[in-house]
């Protein structure tokens, strides 16, 4: 029995499981930017796994989209402080000296430290990028629920286990459309 165990053992030690899981993550957020190879991702924001496999790593996917989408306020408040002017000419020399950028730095803190738990989550310096630069944004405006799991019909040629999809709401949703019949009063009849 399972009385009080957190999570599905996958038949893997707990450092490939870690890896695996990461790798799962990371390649999800790598299909949605088209990061990955053409082979790699037929559908955008979508990969094609088992269904334990899915049901783990969704924890995962979903706190390393919160870490991204609560630290763009704290990046928005940096660019307030920050300059445009080019590395090592004078403007920059005379910003760094100035009290904008420790107010800088202190604003772009939260951002990094995000940026570094979320590099120490999936392990990919590419699949972080996609994370804050492209899926981050995505879900300003979405309290949670990031991820959708669905099963496919068919199961996996060899073992016969269950496969499922796991992709980011939002990205490939059907949108329903507004059906055209002719309303009939009962006046007509």
């Amino acid at each position: 029995m399972r009385h009080r165990r957190k999570s599905r053992v996958l038949g893997r030690s707990s450092s490939h499981r870690r890896a695996l899981l990461s790798n799962l993550a990371s390649s999800l957020f790598l299909t949605t930017t088209g990061l990955a190879g053409q082979s790699d991702a037929k559908v955008p924001g979508r990969i094609v796994t088992t269904l334990e496999k899915a049901k783990e790593v969704r924890p995962l996917i979903e706190k390393c989209i919160t870490l991204a989408k609560n630290s763009l306020q704290s990046l928005e408040e940096a660019n307030k402080y920050a300059t445009s002017a080019s590395r090592g000419s004078e403007d920059y020399k005379l910003w760094r000296s100035s009290e904008s950028w420790i107010n800088w730095c202190n604003a772009r803190t939260p951002f990094v430290n995000a940026k570094r738990k979320a590099l120490s989550i999936l392990r990919d310096k590419r699949a972080t990028e996609a994370l804050f630069a492209y899926v981050g944004p995505m879900f300003v405006e979405r309290p949670g629920g990031y991820t959708r799991i669905v099963r496919l019909a068919a199961p996996r040629l060899g073992d016969g286990g269950t496969r499922a999809v796991i992709e980011l709401v939002g990205k490939n949703d059907r949108i329903r459309k507004a059906s055209s019949k002719p309303d009939i009063d009962s006046a007509d009849i």
